[in-house]
């Protein structure tokens, strides 16, 4: 199928990509030449593994293109997704001005049947407004589809090569029939492709993720309960997984959630209720419990160091809000950081993958190592804050030798006490 897809972050390089994969011809549209003349040159500006490779072989293969020019792209297409960025304003809500401005273009350049597919997260709503803008502006047939994306980063290739389920939603049965033999492919696995209708299918994102996101602060409260009273999170969360009903996944204690994703959403989710006169005390609760987490954690390091931390050298192991990426947004190493920075410490960080977008946020402010035991070397203790693979099962032995005192931090509850104890290491979590 021809296909443009406009927007190149996140969401819109992978969806772009794994089109192609499957064999359609797909046009990728920005506005930013720079970002444009990079992806054409195999220059990849995220990290996600396994997308680097695929831009470049389906790019070579010609199913891959790159440009500025959404006219003709959206002349050449009979699908058009928009992907672009719905960032939060001040009030929670999300911005919708770049959707908007695209549906706008869309609507402009359309010379015949368009199914126009919106990717981007919105709110319950946004179709009906991305209708009449387009409808303003043309006189040629189209359809609107909802089909939010479910991708984690850092394994997103796999979640759109063989997605859990495919959510669409439309009121057009030729629409819907086009969607389902696009995504066919996909599904080879039996995995569902679920049709709905639209606002059902905008509101799928926003529920998702904030039940993700209380499943994380839930596990968080526990956590904290269980060392006030003295029991062990681990046990609790493995006698907990072990029910069907509860699963295994999102239930790992630790430093909470960040990213583009759940801070946004459920700030945006609760704004809608707001909006609508709906309570929304989970929401609310999960996301204050998730910043108290950074807040517990600094105050650990200043109960054993005091709240002056000036002459204190601290190492941190991960900057970016989860493994497998180099996003820092709404990462929990800023909050820590920079609190740390406000109460005089010295940082050195090491990050396998995040580094120059950290270096955006704090420039000269903390000082980078190329590996993690260089940051170590006379360090008063090490913090770990993203659980990245090649933190898992480090030398024990080298980082007691390198740290000026042997003490861990360990923001994602990975390490056990009784085995650090046997390399003279203090562990606190």
């Amino acid at each position: 199928m021809k296909i443009c897809v406009i927007g190149t972050g996140y969401v819109g390089l992978v969806t772009g990509t794994c089109f192609a994969e499957m064999g359609n011809d797909v046009i990728c549209i920005d506005n930013d030449l720079s970002k444009l003349e990079k992806l054409s040159n195999g220059i990849i500006p995220i990290y996600e593994p396994g997308l680097e490779d695929l831009i470049k072989n389906n790019t070579k293969e010609g199913r891959l293109k790159f440009s500025a020019d959404i006219d003709n792209a959206v002349k050449e297409s009979l699908i058009c997704f928009i992907a672009v960025g719905t960032p939060e304003l001040e009030d929670g809500s999300a911005d919708l001005s770049n959707v908007f401005n695209v549906a706008e273009n869309i609507g402009k350049s359309m010379n015949d049947y368009k199914i126009i597919v919106n990717k981007s997260t919105v709110p319950v709503g946004t179709a009906e407004k991305i209708k009449e803008i387009i409808k303003n502006n043309t006189e040629q047939d189209f359809d609107i589809v909802s089909n939010p994306e479910f991708l984690k980063q850092g394994a997103a290739i796999e979640d759109f090569l063989r997605p859990d389920r495919v959510v669409l939603g439309t009121d057009s049965k030729n629409a819907e029939k086009i969607m389902l033999d696009l995504y066919s492919p996909f599904v080879r696995n039996q995995h569902p492709i679920i049709t709905m209708d639209i606002k059902s299918a905008e509101m799928v994102k926003y529920a998702s993720n904030c039940f993700l996101a209380t499943k994380i602060s839930f596990a968080n409260e526990i956590a904290n309960l269980c060392e006030s009273i003295g029991a062990d999170m681990n046990n609790v969360r493995r006698g907990m997984c072990s029910d069907s009903r509860i699963g295994t996944q999102f239930l790992y204690p630790g430093l909470g959630f960040g990213g583009s994703c759940f801070p946004k959403d459920l700030k945006a989710l609760m704004k809608t209720a707001k909006e609508n006169n709906t309570g929304f005390s989970i929401i609310n609760a999960a996301y204050n419990v998730n910043l108290q987490q950074r807040e517990n954690f600094i105050k650990k390091i200043t109960n054993h160091f005091g709240t002056n931390l000036n002459g204190i050298k601290l190492a941190i192991w991960g900057l970016s809000f989860k493994p497998k990426t180099n996003d820092m947004r709404e990462a929990p190493s800023i909050t820590i950081i920079n609190k740390l920075l406000e109460l005089g410490a010295t940082i050195i960080a090491y990050d396998p993958k995040a580094t120059d977008n950290a270096k955006e946020i704090w420039n000269d402010k903390i000082s980078y190592a190329e590996n993690s035991y260089e940051a170590l070397k006379d360090a008063d203790a090490l913090l770990l804050i993203t659980e990245w693979n090649e933190f898992r099962n480090p030398d024990f032995i080298k980082i007691k030798k390198l740290l000026k005192t042997p003490i861990i931090f360990d923001g994602r509850n990975q390490y056990n006490k009784e085995i650090l104890s046997k390399y003279s290491l203090k562990l606190i979590n």
